[in-house]
């Protein structure tokens, strides 16, 4: 039965440079690259190519050699131009230069009225699609071996500047539908979408069938799935549930409809720094370059591959992870403030209501924030402002205490399975004590997984 949610925990970062609901035309980029460091969980990478290589989009460029099954496949198709490496030889990027043809490799057609679960996995797995689906908890590529209790879709996203599902999805229904029927055969209980309440529901998701369609609103973090899923079905220890992007829906249907990996998308390219601020189609991977360099209304800024919460610091020459589905471009912060805390200013946003941050006075009003953290790491030091902002019954200050004391009892009874970087990482703005809580929170995730 669908269910009604209204959240009045969180809080909403307003900031300046959402993208106008229009699709742009950019140059197109020469290159694309796979991230391995997008995967959370891959162990043991293989790469399966070598520089010079020629591939299809499609072609399988890397596995997990502690789960084989799962292939990692080329967005494009072109040339091996680099496999980059940092520190011990940690693989960083398989980097890929576009013939312009995106000739694609060919799958068997998938007839979901007669395959079996064990086909359809495996012909997901090997076709590139599978790293879309994420297993809670944890966060890390699903295993296919695993049968989850549910599966869940958030249709919307309440992250600052994060696009329009609805808009980036048009014309895309009848492959989010097959999506969904594929979904819907891998689990032993329900397909959740999940919309904003406070919306009228786009079309292209309104007439979805095989999925229960449930309405949440609220502030940030009401459109992230594991908030969702804590209101929906909690997930207890030893259980297993799977989410899966609108986005990520979509390329699984697209392969079950025409036997084909098609890691194209709509994204946002957003940023107070932009001159222009629109949607783009672009490809998983893409080097970010045509979107950025030319677009700038000033020269020192961070580029951020995804958002300014949860995003990843890229440089103007870098590419977009494969989840993510806007670039962010503000201001870098690299200065020092002297008491700029203690000015009166109602050009600082702060959800606490300090002396000199008066930006309550104006909730409506649109930001322009800088990286800078303005501080620097120390003891806890406030009660309940964690609280204020997590709209899930658990309490995250004693949650990271638990982490940071490496206490495993403590963790699980204060709801380690529950949580992923993104659910605490509105904890990590309004911490004035400048926690990294988004990496204690990984840390904890870690400890639990692999000990």
């Amino acid at each position: 039965m669908s269910k009604v949610v209204k959240l009045k925990k969180g809080f909403d970062i307003n900031l300046a440079g959402k993208a106008k609901q229009e699709l742009a035309e950019f140059s197109t980029p020469e290159t694309y690259a796979i991230k391995p460091t997008d995967f959370i969980g891959i162990q043991r990478p293989k790469v399966t190519v070598d520089v010079g290589d020629q591939v299809k989009a499609g072609t399988p460029i890397l596995f997990d050699k502690a789960m084989d099954q799962v292939k990692y496949a080329s967005p494009v198709s072109g040339e091996v131009i680099d496999v980059k490496r940092g520190a011990r030889r940690k693989l960083l990027e398989i980097v890929i230069k576009s013939d312009g043809k995106n000739e694609q490799e060919k799958f068997d057609s998938v007839d979901l009225d007669s395959i079996s679960r064990e086909d359809l996995v495996s012909a997901m797995a090997e076709s590139g699609v599978w790293p879309n689906i994420i297993q809670r908890p944890f966060g890390i590529v699903a295993n296919p071996e695993d049968t989850p209790k549910a599966i869940f879709i958030s249709a919307f996203d309440t992250h600052p500047l994060a696009p329009d599902f609805g808009f980036a999805l048009q014309g895309q229904a009848e492959a989010l539908q097959a999506g969904i029927d594929a979904l819907a055969k891998l689990t032993s209980g329900k397909v959740h979408l999940n919309v904003d309440g406070s919306k009228n529901t786009p079309d292209v998701f309104a007439g979805l069938k095989n999925v229960e369609i449930n309405k949440f609103s609220g502030p940030h973090p009401a459109g992230n799935v594991g908030i969702q899923i804590h209101h929906l079905d909690p997930i207890n220890k030893g259980e297993i549930a799977w989410t899966v992007s609108p986005a990520g829906v979509a390329q699984i249907g697209r392969f079950i409809i025409g036997g084909v990996y098609d890691a194209s998308k709509v994204i946002a390219i957003t940023g107070s720094e932009l001159t222009k601020t629109a949607y783009v189609k672009t490809i998983a991977g893409a080097c970010v370059t045509p979107y950025v360099k030319g677009n700038l209304n000033s020269g020192h800024v961070r580029v951020i591959s995804g958002n300014v919460l949860t995003g990843e610091k890229i440089d103007m020459s870098g590419f977009l992870g494969f989840y993510h589905n806007q670039i962010t471009v503000i201001p870098e912060g690299d200065y020092y403030e002297f008491l700029g805390w203690a000015k009166p200013t109602t050009n600082k946003l702060s959800y606490h209501r300090a002396l000199g941050l008066l930006s309550f006075l104006n909730p409506k009003k649109e930001y322009v924030l800088d990286t800078n953290g303005r501080g620097e790491e120390r003891a806890f030091v406030q009660t309940g402002v964690f609280e204020s902002v997590t709209p899930m019954d658990i309490l995250p200050v004693y949650l990271l205490k638990a982490i940071m004391a490496e206490d495993f009892d403590e963790m699980e009874e204060l709801g380690i399975y529950e949580v992923v970087e993104e659910d605490l990482a509105l904890c990590e703005f309004v911490d004035v004590s400048k926690h990294p809580v988004q990496k204690l929170v990984r840390e904890g995730l870690d400890l639990i997984q692999y000990s």
